[in-house]
């Protein structure tokens, strides 16, 4: 795994564990119901390009 791709993985990785921990917070703090939709929108979409990029053996992938 090159250094480049080993890094998109990472950055990816790192995007997901970040949005899960600010959907979980603001969850916890009172959130409205659509902003925690807004979150777990998003948590879907860096979840499908993670799995796209693993599926493509670390080849960039578009976003949709």
């Amino acid at each position: 795994m090159s250094d480049a791709t080993f890094r998109r993985l990472d950055d990816l990785v790192l995007d997901l564990k970040g949005l899960v921990l600010v959907r979980k917070l603001r969850e916890r703090n009172g959130a409205e119901p659509a902003e925690l939709a807004m979150y777990g929108a998003e948590i879907e979409r860096v979840r499908e390009r993670l799995a796209a990029f693993v599926k493509a053996g670390g080849a960039p992938v578009t976003a949709a």
